[in-house]
């Protein structure tokens, strides 16, 4: 393994910029797969989307649904659950882990990086980076337009609101909403009588 791999697992700054070919070849595999799943796989084609993901992702469970485009660094760093699902355009930075719980949903144009630069502008501009990991529970609902950012723990049964910015984690059983990304309140039972069920005559036929 290579020092630079070595700092950057072990959650240490590290010098993006270093000539180590060993990670530019990661990162060009998992750029190339991505470019097969987007752009040279049929909709239609669910058996070579899924030979695809195989290859790309480090772990995923059962009936993964990704809508492309989809972009990472490395890929073998992201693991997602059962029944996930992606709209378009999910962009994931993954230099650290990212683990994502079961029956996880994402709007359209989400975002999780776990990538940084030092506040610091000498030690940005001498190309010194950090990835912190980032963690989803299960039964999360990420809406459209959402950042979330490294280092942060998103709880189970949570909702993201649209366009929020997640710089801390937020615990179990949610609304969260914002940038920055605040609890807005608990999810409880009244919120099952939200939405219109159908009756039960229509339901019989669907």
């Amino acid at each position: 393994m290579s020092k630079v791999r070595e700092l950057r697992d072990a959650g240490y700054l590290y010098d993006g910029t270093a000539d180590e070919p060993e990670l530019a070849a990661e990162r060009t595999k998992a750029k190339d797969l991505c470019f097969e799943f987007n752009y040279q796989t049929r909709p239609s084609d669910t058996e070579k989307q899924k030979r695809i993901l195989d290859e790309l992702l480090g772990k995923h469970g059962k009936n993964p649904c990704i809508l492309a485009p989809i972009f990472v660094d490395y890929g073998y760093n992201v693991e997602v659950g059962d029944n996930f699902f992606s709209n378009h355009n999910l962009v994931i930075l993954d230099p650290a882990k990212v683990r994502i719980g079961n029956n996880v949903f994402f709007a359209t144009n989400v975002t999780i990086t776990t990538a940084g630069h030092p506040i610091d502008a000498e030690t940005r501009n001498s190309g010194i980076e950090y990835a912190y990991p980032v963690t989803i529970g299960d039964s999360v609902w990420v809406g459209t337009n959402v950042c979330i950012l490294p280092g942060v723990t998103i709880g189970s049964n949570v909702v993201i609101g649209a366009g929020s910015v997640v710089n801390k984690d937020i615990p179990d059983g949610v609304v969260a909403v914002g940038n920055p990304c605040r609890v807005l309140r608990k999810i409880t039972e009244e919120d099952k009588k939200k939405y219109l069920v159908p009756p039960k005559c229509c339901q019989q036929q669907q």
